[in-house]
């Protein structure tokens, strides 16, 4: 009799460890009391994280938006190699961010990852800095335009080491430090979520402080005084977010790595696509292998089993009870995958969607940067009998805006709301915040193709190459630009690193970052599409040509518009629904 009970205890234990009861207890689990009472993390940390972050970004700007100018100059590149060079420097610092995610989640963890990350920036930087100081590092300067030295070999190598350097200090830094600032949080906690809803508009705020001083400042000590000085100072500014991000090395909270995330993925994907042959409803008679998570990591919580793509839970059905051993453990993880790797997946085809919407979303910003540019050049830009507003400047107009709705938003409405209607004011939520942000991006692009026919029109009255028409008429599209990324950037930022559980935290800074990567991409497929239907049978292309006379630009900026109405109802009509599903940190639809 005893050894039956045993048998039968033994039995009802293992059934608890694959598929444990739904219940939820009615007081929380011990780790969650603990980590409410945790002194680490706040403010105080993040504080620390937000100065690193800003010296970083500086630095890193600094190089990003002068590049082109110092390679030409200094090492005498033009052409299509200098493209190349560029090109892929850039695109490189986009797509290794997905790299510097699967490290922190495999080996170091994200604190880790960014000290190294930061120490690479750094002596990148410092070797960018020799570059400018040292002429043995670069070739002769150009006596002619005909009569220019090419870097050697050793140049070469010694240059795109710096870059190399560069890239993967930004490969590191990019996913890992808007996810490091959330893990400061305490989102189990109404208090808590809000003050991680706060700190991505701070984060993006001093994202656009630095890009401002950089673009003003920075850059113009490398144009006019000295490369050398130029170069030096986002030198000392990375030195300097090192020495800031380790002040503060004992107030983070450091979440340690849980596995990597894409093999996780594969290995759903392939336990799925094995188990196919199981009918629709076996889930109701076969358990799910649900084991028990690693009680190290508090941080870390349990996923609760969802019914959304439940052709994914296949991967976590016991189909055969030889997938285990004799301690209840998975003996093929490539065969049987846990409830948990299968509710991570979930989480990540469930943000999809969205993210498609963000990218069409991001198009519009995109248009700015360049046609934006180009529309100044053939406008008139002065101001007064004395000065002319550089082409560079416009995109400050768009950083104020966004600046000024940060603080308006963190600090005047709150205050209105409770001085006129003794109210807390209660926060957009991400769903409402995206719908106004595509709604922003259709407004600029159909506000800068009037502003464009209107250019246009009176520049050909006047046959001239520049319009008599003031640059000032483009400031509205520039600050609709910025609004667009007050509200969507933000908001798809909010969700895709503090909606998604801890362990995606880091994967979903790079999809952050990658999306405003594949946007550029999509920019430059539309306009070579466009410039070639509308240059067949010896046409003038809308796009492309060196005068923008000739073309048809803001017939262009129609086209992304329409895709912006596209994008609208593709959100509210399909996207809008998966963010129902996704419960991370608070209201989100």
């Amino acid at each position: 009799m005893e050894g039956d009970k045993e048998t039968e205890m033994d039995k009802h234990d293992m059934e608890n460890a694959i598929h444990p009861q739904s219940s939820e207890p009615e007081t929380p689990p011990p780790f969650l009391a603990q980590k409410a009472q945790r002194p680490k993390g706040g403010w105080r940390s993040v504080f620390y994280i937000l100065g690193n972050e800003s010296f970083e970004r500086l630095a890193s700007m600094s190089l990003i938006m002068n590049l082109p100018v110092y390679l030409k100059l200094k090492y005498n590149l033009y052409g299509v190699f200098l493209i190349n060079v560029v090109s892929i420097w850039s695109g490189s610092c986009n797509i290794l961010p997905l790299v510097g995610a699967f490290v922190a989640e495999k080996y170091l963890g994200r604190f880790r990852t960014l000290l190294l990350g930061c120490t690479a920036s750094f002596l990148g930087m410092g070797m960018m800095t020799l570059t400018a100081s040292i002429p043995q590092l670069r070739p002769s300067p150009c006596n002619s335009q005909s009569d220019c030295q090419q870097p050697d070999f050793g140049d070469l190598t010694f240059l795109f080491a710096a870059l190399g350097l560069v890239a993967i200090g930004a490969g590191a830094i990019r996913p890992c430090c808007i996810a490091f600032g959330a893990d400061q949080f305490q989102d189990i906690t109404e208090k808590g979520r809000k003050r991680m809803q706060s700190f991505y508009n701070w984060w993006y705020l001093s994202f656009t402080a630095t890009l401002i001083i950089a673009l003003v400042g920075v850059i113009y000590v490398q144009s006019k005084v000295s490369w050398v000085v130029g170069l030096a100072i986002p030198t000392t500014c990375l030195a300097l977010s090192v020495f800031i991000f380790l002040l503060g090395r004992k107030t983070y909270i450091r979440i340690e790595p849980q596995g990597s995330v894409y093999s996780n993925m594969a290995k759903v994907i392939v336990a799925a696509l094995g188990k196919g042959h199981l009918a629709r409803g076996d889930e109701n008679r076969m358990p799910f292998y649900d084991p028990p998570l690693d009680e190290s990591v508090p941080q870390v919580k349990k996923l609760a089993h969802t019914d959304r793509f439940r052709c994914l839970d296949r991967a976590a059905m016991i189909a055969d009870p030889g997938e285990l051993n004799d301690q209840g453990i998975a003996k093929n993880r490539w065969r049987l995958c846990s409830l948990q790797q299968v509710e991570l997946l979930k989480s990540l085809v469930a943000i999809a969607p969205v993210w498609v919407s963000a990218i069409l979303c991001f198009l519009a910003m995109d248009q700015q940067s360049v046609n934006g540019i180009l529309q100044v050049f053939q406008m008139d830009q002065s101001m007064g009998p004395h000065f002319q507003i550089p082409p560079s400047w416009l995109p400050l107009w768009s950083m104020i805006v966004l600046s000024a709705w940060i603080l308006i938003y963190e600090f005047v409405l709150p205050r209105a709301s409770l001085r006129f209607s003794s109210k807390q004011w209660k926060r957009l939520t991400i769903g409402q915040r995206i719908n106004i942000g595509i709604v922003m991006a259709i407004l600029c692009m159909i506000i800068a193709g009037v502003v464009e026919g209107k250019r246009r029109s009176l520049a050909l009255q006047n046959g001239s190459f520049v319009s008599p028409i003031s640059v000032g008429y483009l400031l509205p599209q520039f600050a609709l630009s910025g609004l667009i990324e007050a509200f969507a950037a933000i908001a798809v930022m909010e969700l895709l690193t503090s909606h998604v559980p801890e362990t995606l935290r880091t994967v979903g800074g790079a999809i952050f970052f990658l999306s405003l990567s594949v946007a550029s991409y999509l920019t430059s497929a539309i306009v070579s599409a466009i410039h070639g239907l509308t240059g067949m049978n010896g046409k003038m292309p809308w796009v492309g040509g060196r005068d923008l006379n000739e073309g048809r630009l803001d017939y262009y900026y129609y086209v992304i518009a329409g895709l912006g109405v596209v994008n609208l109802a593709y959100f509210n009509l399909f996207a809008k629904k998966f963010l129902a599903g996704v419960g991370f940190g608070g209201e989100v639809v």
